[in-house]
């Protein structure tokens, strides 16, 4: 019989299946359900106080995100963070991420500096708290808007499909205050450099922006390994 403890935030806005979605992901992310633990869907049905259907729905959500890993004869199991994968998602992010801030660099306009100005000011907000899926949030926020600014279709289909791969890397950067001061020096570097068109600055900051992230995420794992 599953132990495993975690709130549900019913919210009255939301189709049942994306609460049960959001339920699920956010205890993946805080490690309430843990790496390796099967996700029984009656078990969850019943703790959650809803069908299976909704249940399973959002297993299969999950798994497009790489947090849930499909079993053969053995079903659903929360996947493990490997090394690997992370560098796979965040290389290709990188090359994404330097094309976007090029882009940007031609094409912001004054009125999206301004709301990648609030939205870096979001951010530094969300910090103060403690909901790490809010911080993470407004860290895709601020993204976001450099991705509309470079103004590709294509490029904004292809970096919002692997934002939901790379996410739960996103929060585990996040996870640790003690880069939550170099995240927002970043943020103001990227704006200062897409303001001006300086495109190698930009990419620059950006690299190295991504590459901490590598770093650090690399060294949770092996110290959880370990």
């Amino acid at each position: 019989m599953m132990e495993t403890h975690f709130n549900v935030s019913m919210d009255e806005y939301l189709p049942l299946r994306d609460v049960v979605f959001k339920t699920l992901r956010q205890a993946i992310l805080l490690g309430e359900l843990k790496p390796g633990e099967r996700l029984m869907e009656i078990q969850l049905a019943n703790k959650l106080g809803v069908s299976r259907t909704p249940i399973r729905e959002a297993i299969r959500k999950l798994e497009l995100e790489g947090l849930v890993l499909m079993i053969p004869r053995k079903g659903a199991e929360v996947a493990e963070i490997k090394e690997k994968s992370l560098r796979d998602v965040l290389e290709v992010r990188k090359a994404l991420e330097e094309l976007s801030a090029e882009l940007a660099c031609d094409r912001i306009t004054p009125e999206m500096i301004e709301e990648l100005r609030g939205a870096a000011g979001h951010f530094r907000k969300m910090l103060k708290g403690a909901d790490v899926t809010e911080i993470a949030k407004a860290d895709v926020r601020f993204h976001d808007v450099i991705y509309k600014a470079a103004d590709n279709q294509r490029l904004m289909q292809l970096l919002s499909n692997l934002g939901e791969q790379m996410y739960r890397y996103r929060v585990e950067y996040l996870k640790d205050p003690a880069v939550h001061g170099k995240l927002l020096k970043e943020h103001e570097e990227i704006i200062n450099c897409i303001k001006r068109g300086d495109k190698e600055e930009a990419v620059k900051i950006v690299c190295e922006h991504i590459d901490n992230q590598v770093t650090a995420v690399s060294d949770v794992i092996r110290t959880k390994k370990g």
